[in-house]
């Protein structure tokens, strides 16, 4: 186990996923601290985990070797003011959304010692993927830890600009809502061939989760386990030519470029604060 101490700025359901992964596996429980307004919230975390809680920034944070920054993009700016008294060489670990390291860096008075994370959803079940990107004020031992908090919820990657965190959020940090779309359609289409909703849904999920499964163990891309499944002439034939001559491709390439200019235009809105 670590002997770093972590302090969480949000107590919502990335901080609680993250929490829950790390309390008694990679740092005893004592080792973390959760400060949130909500004392209910607070309450709530420490009698599942164990961890100290606070409603405000105080002195237990300051003792803390990592601040995990873990507030709605909405409310980035408001809460740093409360943190700049507890702030000295830590490492600030953003999960916020869009939020750049230079505007977090100019809330904190300069400071340089920051990785922004772009996680998605699955982490929750500790199946995430989470896009990071360090400061170049960040000490290689910091790195380690970042990415070991990360992984406790799944897969990291490391980027070497930032900027690319916007085509991480637009396939991975999007990505799932994509897939529950296409689920969602998946289950319609078995319901409309009068399969009733409880088949569909469950062999729609099914489907997925199989289909994902082979595709990390297999080795094989994509196209061809997709060959593999593809007789000229059969029935997926018939429906992979429909989905061609529907571009739908073409369609998703679409779909994802506009989630990743939507992440550039709302890092800009948010770094706009003053």
């Amino acid at each position: 186990m670590t002997t770093h101490n972590i302090g969480f700025i949000g107590g919502g359901n990335m901080a609680s996923a993250l929490i829950g992964r790390l309390a008694g596996t990679l740092i005893e429980p004592s080792r973390i601290h959760v400060v949130d307004i909500n004392a209910d919230k607070g309450r709530a975390l420490s009698r599942q985990w164990g961890v100290s809680t606070a409603t405000h920034a105080d002195a237990q944070l300051a003792n803390c070797d990592v601040c995990v920054l873990a507030v709605k993009p909405q409310h980035a700016r408001t809460a740093i003011p409360d943190l700049l008294p507890c702030i000295g060489s830590q490492l600030i670990l953003s999960v916020v959304a869009g939020i750049a390291t230079t505007d977090l860096s100019r809330w904190l008075n300069g400071h340089t010692a920051i990785v922004r994370t772009m996680p998605n959803t699955p982490a929750l079940v500790g199946q995430g993927v989470t896009g990071m990107f360090a400061m170049d004020g960040t000490e290689d031992a910091q790195r380690r830890i970042a990415d070991e908090i990360m992984r406790s919820v799944g897969q990291t990657f490391w980027v070497e600009k930032e900027s690319d965190l916007n085509s991480v959020t637009a396939v991975s940090g999007s990505g799932p809502a994509y897939v529950f779309y296409f689920i969602e359609a998946l289950q319609e289409a078995g319901m409309a061939l009068g399969l009733d909703e409880k088949q569909a849904a469950d062999m729609a999920l099914a489907t997925f989760r199989g289909a994902a499964l082979l595709a990390d163990q297999s080795g094989e891309p994509a196209s061809v386990l997709r060959e593999q499944v593809t007789s000229p002439g059969g029935t997926t034939f018939a429906a992979l030519t429909t989905m061609e001559t529907g571009k739908l491709k073409a369609l998703v390439a679409k779909a994802v470029k506009a989630a990743s200019d939507r992440s550039v235009e709302l890092g800009i809105a948010f770094g706009q604060e003053a």
